[in-house]
């Protein structure tokens, strides 16, 4: 007879169908788990039914994510108790820091094990709630070394803080050519300044003088647009910018698979905590077989090899900004070298690879209590 499934409650807010890296880093981890048994306990959202009736576990809703977000929230950790006492799981996987108050009353109570996941912005946003949860909990996931060091700097335990990466989808190989055209990419929400692109934009003048022809294509978009907008006219680039605003997944991969180089500064708000936790859009470029330029800050270090994939620049200096596009566009068989190390530094991080080793602590951290 075959031992019985652990049992996991996933407690998150952020969950698909709404879009972003943590939703799709715990869908992933829970489809490529098969041999768990999860629950997970989430928000409600538009297109919620159909999306649960496909998806691999079972998902209950409450709340919603549309409305006031701390409330919904507390309305999460509240319903986290009942949800457990109905599923009596061996151990709750807590997704983002604001399930942890729910979370941790349940570790108490009913003596399972907490497993909570930590991206790095939590710090910046809820420090002190990010040091209870790290401290208390028998088991942390840190998406980058960056992140755990937040994590000890916090006050938990070395040995409970496990540096698990999140994983990407491995697209196909490229089936277009790449662009003639020398194309720096950006793939960012115009949400936050700390992404760079106000570096770029200095920084373009200065690549134009050796690359004449250079292309920036944007895609994302936010209230930081106008902002942007006036910088570019500001710098007399707008014959070299596109800013393509929000776009399809299908029209993304095809700008990763046509452009030269991905190109994201992004560095350390000005509070001195959060920033990239690992920086996945990096990583997701290198899979498209294209070297990365990123700031030599944060979790980018994980998420680019430096000389190997791509360049890490100090993120607020455009001269190295400019050095490092130069040198990616003037040298064409580097930047093919370095595009290919990226592929293979990304199939390392495939969500099945990474998703087994979620497992595997998940299983350690059961059987430990």
């Amino acid at each position: 007879m075959p031992a019985p499934k652990l049992r996991v409650l996933l407690v998150t807010p952020d969950f698909p169908p709404s879009e972003g890296g943590i939703q799709l880093l715990l869908s992933r981890i829970v489809e490529s788990t098969p041999e768990i048994e999860y629950r997970v306990l989430t928000l409600g959202q538009a297109g919620a039914e159909d999306y649960d009736r496909e998806f691999a576990a079972t998902v209950h809703r409450v709340g919603s994510s549309s409305g006031d977000r701390r409330l919904a929230a507390l309305t999460l950790n509240a319903r986290s108790l009942g949800e457990a006492r109905s599923f009596r799981p061996d151990l709750i996987l807590s997704g983002h820091v604001v399930a942890s108050l729910g979370a941790l009353a349940l570790r108490r109570l009913l003596r399972v094990p907490l497993v909570q996941y930590v991206h790095a912005d939590e710090f910046r946003v809820r420090n002190r709630l990010t040091a209870t949860a790290v401290r208390q909990a028998e088991a942390t996931i840190a998406v980058s070394r960056y992140t755990r060091q937040m994590c000890l700097d916090a006050g938990a335990d070395p040995a409970r803080v496990h540096v698990i990466p999140p994983g990407i989808d491995l697209p196909p190989a490229p089936t277009i050519a790449r662009d003639e055209q020398p194309t720096l990419l950006t793939v960012a929400t115009l949400l936050f300044r700390y992404k760079g692109h106000d570096v770029t934009v200095r920084a373009l003048p200065l690549i134009r003088a050796k690359v004449p022809d250079v292309r920036w294509v944007v895609v994302g978009d936010g209230p930081f647009r106008p902002a942007l907008e006036n910088a570019i006219r500001a710098y007399g680039v707008e014959d070299a910018v596109e800013l393509r605003g929000r776009v399809s997944d299908e029209e993304r991969d095809r700008w990763l698979d046509r452009a030269s180089a991905f190109c994201m500064s992004s560095r350390v708000p000005a509070a001195g905590l959060g920033g990239e936790g690992f920086g996945i859009v990096y990583m997701e470029a290198a899979a498209h077989g294209i070297p990365t330029i990123g700031g030599d800050v944060a979790g980018a270090r994980d998420a680019v090899v430096n000389g190997e994939t791509g360049l890490l620049i100090d993120p607020a200096d455009h001269l190295a900004l400019a050095g490092a596009a130069t040198e990616l566009l003037a040298n064409p068989e580097r930047a093919r070298a370095m595009g290919a190390a990226g592929r293979e530094h990304a199939e390392r991080h495939a969500y099945p690879l990474i998703a087994a080793r979620v497992e595997a602590l998940l299983r350690e951290t059961a059987a430990a209590r």
